[in-house]
Parts: C-alpha cells; structure tokens; sequence
C-alpha cells in the first residue's frame, strides 16, 4: 500500500511542477495501521499524512487558535505572496506576483494558489481536498499500467479517500489526509472525522505524526519480539465496540511504555503486560482520570520534538467528561475481561 501511495505522489509532485499550486511531500503512513498494531480485516484504513509545501512565489503561514485547548487546536493556514522579481530577472520563467498587476499575470502564466485555493487569503480544506482528488485520478492515468489493481477515488470533502481493487479480489481502502507543518507549531490536517461543523479554512491540531514516532522509538529499543503490539492487537479485539475506544488502550500501554523498562516487554511477559494495562484502565476509570500522553507527560521521549505548547502544558484528562453510565457499563466491561 504505501508503495503505491509513494507512486502516486511522485506522480502528483511531477504534475505539480508546472503549476502554481502547493507541492506534495511523500506520505507517512499513520495509525494502527503503521504503527503496527491493526488486525488487518477488510474495514481497515491506511491513513497516510500528506504534508503541503507551499508552491514557488508563496509562504504558509500556520495560525493556531489562542485560545484552542492542547491537543485539539482549531488553526488556519494563511497563505501570502512572496517576491519572484529576482527570479524572474534572472531566469525569466516566472512574473512576480506582487508587483505585476493581475491582469499581466492572468495573460502569462497559469493562476496561482490564491486564486483557485484559497478563501480570504487562507488555505481551504475542500478546495484543497478536492484539487487532490483531481490529481490523483490524473496520476493514476500515468502509472495504472504498472499497478495489479482498479483505483477508485471515493466522495470525501475533507481527504482523499482511495478504494483499491486488487486483481485477487481483496480491497483496500486508504485515506489520504492533507497536512501542513511547521516545526514551532505541529502538525494540523485537513480531516478530521469527529468534527461536522468546522468552517472551510479551520485545520485541526494532529498528533498521528508524533504517536507513529513514539511506537518507531519504542521499536529501537524493545527486545526482540517485544509484546507491546500484541497486547494492543488482543484487546482491542476483545474489546470489540466497547465503551473503551482503541485510543484509551492505546494511551494506556504509551504511558506503560514508559514506566516500565524495554526487558519487561520480552513474549514471555505477554500475560502480565495484559494484566497491567488492564489493571492501570480499571484504576483510571475508578478515578475517572487518563492523562494525554504527549501532553504535559515529562516522560515523552526527548527524540519525538515536541511543540513547545505541548510540553509546558498541564496534563490532559482524557476522562474528564466521562458520564456515569458510560464509566460504570466500561468497568464491567473492564472486569468481565480480566476475569476471563
């Protein structure tokens, strides 16, 4: 899969070239599925973070909300014109958009971001999103020769969303998620499923990017055969359409990872490593209390570089909001399983 996303993207960036449009970085792949943890079934997504760079003549400039609370910022991405008149005095390919008028560009060269992009001067996830989708299915017409599969760009307003239909019947589907980063900053991305009512220009703060860096950090370390992944494959599939999201097993066996040394972590351990995230689950449901792992957690790996904002926060409950009958019906969850 993400060989073939990597062929598509060059192929994307080569088209990319002769327009004054945003460049496409290659993919990294993000989530359960690369951080090595999915089960792999026929509904499961490869979601793969596409990072924007902005086209000659232009500048991205990130502007989180102030007032957003860590890890879920709202942002916008402003988009400015830079200075080409050296470049064009110099190479003579280009007309500077800042100090030619727009009808001397219009006539000249192909439109530039701004214009086809943008609204209000800031980066519009749809238009983005569905721009994307064009390019895909123009860079498919390029490479399906060389590929054993059907390609099929799905109805999606804020990603790119891929159905692949591989000669042996098998399906994949792959989500292709916009980004932009600025190392001071984060990562924001265009989708986000849990948000319906968000404006056209608001990116959302991600973390996916720093998670897939934690789980290759872990890899380094961990003995051979290391049971994190396991643990984390097992119980969410016993745990099936719990209350308890794939997410709270996941934060759960990052703090662990941490707490406990890289040998404890030996196949051999495997039942007691299950018992322990168990265990830690129960007690932060009893307490309604699961911190955010990146967020204000002084044991975050020096190596994942952080944004500032995330260190000197406070730590995040993820369980602050936790109603009763939710808590209750998990911990019965929670305890049937540990019996079992």
């Amino acid at each position: 899969v993400q060989e073939l996303v990597d062929n598509l993207l060059h192929a994307c960036h080569v088209i990319s070239l002769t327009t004054f449009l945003p460049r496409l970085e290659p993919g990294i792949g993000v989530g359960s599925s690369f951080e090595g943890w999915s089960h792999g079934g026929e509904d499961t997504v490869y979601r793969v973070l596409v990072r924007l760079k902005p086209p000659p003549g232009h500048s991205f400039r990130l502007q989180p909300d102030a007032d957003g609370e860590l890890p879920a910022r709202h942002g916008r991405v402003r988009v400015k014109l830079k200075c080409m008149c050296k470049r064009e005095q110099l190479l003579g390919d280009v007309l500077c958009f800042r100090h030619h008028s727009y009808e001397q560009v219009r006539r000249h060269q192909r439109p530039e971001l701004l214009q086809i992009l943008c609204a209000e001067s800031y980066l519009d996830v749809e238009k983005t999103a569905h721009w994307l989708q064009l390019f895909v299915r123009n860079a498919w017409d390029v490479i399906a020769a060389q590929q054993n599969c059907q390609l099929a760009v799905l109805p999606s307003s804020r990603s790119c969303h891929l159905q692949l239909t591989y000669n042996s019947g098998r399906t994949v589907h792959v989500e292709m998620m916009l980004g932009v980063q600025q190392d001071e900053v984060g990562v924001f991305v265009g989708s986000q499923e849990a948000e319906t009512d968000l404006s056209n220009t608001t990116w959302l703060e991600s973390c996916a990017l720093h998670e897939l860096l934690f789980f290759r950090c872990v890899a380094r370390q961990a003995p051979h055969g290391s049971c994190h992944l396991t643990c984390l494959q097992l119980l969410t599939y016993l745990l099936g359409d719990s209350v308890l999201s794939p997410a709270h097993l996941k934060t759960v066996t990052m703090h662990l990872l941490t707490l406990l040394p890289p040998s404890e972590w030996c196949p051999q351990r495997l039942l007691e490593r299950l018992r322990d995230i168990l265990h830690y689950l129960h007690r932060c449901l009893e307490e309604r209390q699961l911190h955010h792992f990146l967020v204000g957690n002084e044991r975050v790996p020096r190596e994942l570089s952080l944004p500032a904002a995330f260190q000197a926060a406070s730590p995040i409950n993820l369980f602050q909001r936790l109603a009763r009958e939710p808590q209750a019906q998990a911990l019965h969850e929670l305890t049937q399983l540990q019996h079992r």
